[in-house]
């Protein structure tokens, strides 16, 4: 973990050299203060020179100087190294994260992955700053203090030395403690942050429901969950800080006893005594500096071990070693012997064997649970075959590169989701480099362009979150304009029509007939009224394909499809 830890330095070597030196540089002027006291009490004061003396402040005054030079190093420099790591590994775990296939996210709540990118990152940045430093600096205060006092006179720094072990052994109990209580404060922390992320999301739902208050209490257990956390770290950081405190303060006292003894006993002189005192405060503020990191550390180290265990997770979903880019697709598709379970032991689909013409439509209808939409989400990989294989234009889809894959086929969804930014920004993510004609045009064949015309502010019209300021029907045009602009060889209409009234729904599918033009498209239906012309119906069950055929060539079978056909038309 140090070394996994200690590579985010790598690029900036230089700014750590510098604040690194500045802190060593800081440490030694403080041995120094004590030093130059011992130096104008016993030499320059018997001497009575105030001119050597004012000549030594002044030199002092100098030191201080550089000093503060060095703490302004140290505090603004050393905190934008941490700011650049935090930086870096924040931008490697976003990347890492969109990574991750369709199971991960399936499983992980979003409220702990924001936890992730915010709160365990900045208390990672916090000690990637104070950790190196702030450790070796106070190493070197602690025996380079207790050095000179060697100097000073051996036996009181002995007896002053004593009680190292036993704040030593405090400091490591307490951070063993603080370490696992932290663990359980972000745990606590993410969980707070999923349970706001749902509530939040989902407000409308609650209110229509008339749910706050269940979500009020939900809310107050993780909430107390939480609080409870962080009291059990300070009730921890608290025995640490005042048990060291009070170990130091025993000893400064126990300190000024002895040294007023050997002065007595004429062993030790003014000087000397007053250097001695001083020593010993710088003498213990290291230990008072490990105190600081006991409390940072552990929340920098349980933060670490978290992001660690996202960056070690390896997407199910990746590219081969020798997989191509490949262009121009033509959408001639082969589903070979398929088998497909999100539990290996219970498949969805099994041996299915498919072969789709190169700008056929292809309608998948059947009962809820059968595997239509999983069938389709396996084209573009988001779940990955467990046997046969998936070819295109005669290449499996396992050796074509993800992103060149998926650059190639297009997916309109039932849900769709729509970015809080304008009607440009999100009919765009269909194409980032599209300019404002290609977009309107794009909004003109999805039949948008009355909408997007009847706005104050056209194209940068604000959608809100989620687009909750369109309708159902305009948030399909608008999905349906982005694949405009995509422009793919194969399209894949998951439900794209449900849910809606049947003027909406009517221009919908007019819009989608324009962009199935010339397109390989696999259409999801439930509604079978708005699949009568596709070229073929495959008509799924869970024991896999039942029939294929056209829509009259079904009636007339009088199977699965009659029937489900006889039942809507009843219903209607």
């Amino acid at each position: 973990m140090l070394r996994r830890f200690f590579s985010y330095y790598k690029p900036y070597k230089k700014l750590f050299t510098i604040t690194f030196i500045s802190a060593i540089f800081v440490a030694l002027l403080e041995l120094a203060f004590p030093i130059i006291v011992n130096q104008v009490v016993d030499r320059l004061l018997p001497q009575g020179e105030i001119s050597i003396i004012i000549l030594a402040c002044l030199a002092l005054f100098v030191i201080y100087i550089f000093n503060s030079g060095a703490h302004y190093i140290v505090t603004y420099w050393g905190h934008i190294l941490g700011i650049n790591i935090e930086t870096d590994m924040r931008r490697e775990l976003f990347a890492h994260v969109q990574n991750l296939s369709y199971s991960y996210h399936d499983n992980n709540k979003t409220g702990h992955l924001l936890s992730n990118l915010t709160n365990d990152l900045f208390e990672i940045g916090e000690v990637a700053h104070h950790g190196p430093e702030d450790v070796f600096t106070a190493i070197m205060t602690l025996f380079g203090s207790f050095g000179v006092m060697l100097y000073i006179n051996w036996q009181l720094a002995v007896i002053t030395f004593i009680v190292v072990p036993l704040l030593t052994w405090i400091v490591v109990y307490c951070n063993r403690k603080m370490s696992g209580a932290m663990r359980l404060m972000f745990q606590r922390m993410a969980n707070f942050n999923a349970r706001v992320e749902d509530t939040l999301g989902g407000i409308r739902l609650v209110q229509a429901f008339a749910n706050e208050k269940h979500e009020q209490k939900l809310f107050k257990e993780d909430n107390e969950n939480f609080r409870e956390a962080k009291i059990r770290s300070y009730k921890i950081m608290g025995v640490n800080n005042s048990l060291s405190y009070m170990m130091m303060r025993i000893m400064t006292l126990f300190v000024l006893l002895t040294g007023a003894y050997f002065m007595l006993q004429n062993q030790l002189s003014i000087g000397d005594f007053m250097a001695f005192i001083l020593l010993t405060n710088i003498f213990f503020r290291p230990i008072e500096k490990i105190n600081a990191i006991i409390e940072s550390y552990p929340k920098g180290y349980a933060g670490f071990k978290r992001y660690l265990a996202i960056m070690d997770t390896e997407p199910e979903i990746q590219d081969r070693p020798e997989a191509e880019d490949v262009q121009g697709l033509k959408g001639n598709i082969q589903y070979k012997d398929v088998t497909f379970g999100y539990d290996a032991e219970r498949p969805v689909l099994e041996n299915i064997h498919l072969d789709i013409e190169q700008g056929e439509t292809i309608a998948f209808v059947g009962p809820s649970g059968a595997g239509k939409t999983t069938l389709c989400s396996l084209l573009p990989r988001f779940y990955d075959v467990l046997d046969g294989d998936i070819t295109i234009d005669g290449h499996s889809i396992k050796d074509i590169t993800l992103t060149s894959l998926r650059e190639q086929i297009g997916v309109v969804q039932q849900d769709v989701f729509m970015f809080s930014g304008t009607l440009r920004d999100n009919i765009r993510y269909g194409n980032l480099d599209a300019s404002d004609e290609e977009v309107m045009e794009a909004a003109r064949l999805a039949e948008l362009e009355d909408f997007i015309q009847d706005q104050p502010d056209g194209l940068d019209t604000v959608v809100g979150e989620r687009g909750v300021k369109l309708s159902g029907g305009q948030k399909q045009r608008l999905s349906i304009a982005r694949m405009f602009l995509k422009n793919p060889p194969i399209l894949i209409l998951d439900e794209a029509t449900s849910a809606l009234d049947t003027e909406t729904e009517a221009a919908i599918q007019r819009a989608l007939e324009k962009l199935s033009v010339g397109r390989t498209t696999l259409v999801i239906a439930h509604r079978l009224t708005t699949i009568k012309h596709a070229d073929r119906i495959v008509v799924i069950t869970k024991e896999g394909i039942a029939e294929e055929g056209n829509h009259k060539e079904l009636l007339a079978q009088g199977g699965h499809y009659s029937r489900l056909y006889n039942a809507q038309q009843t219903l209607i």
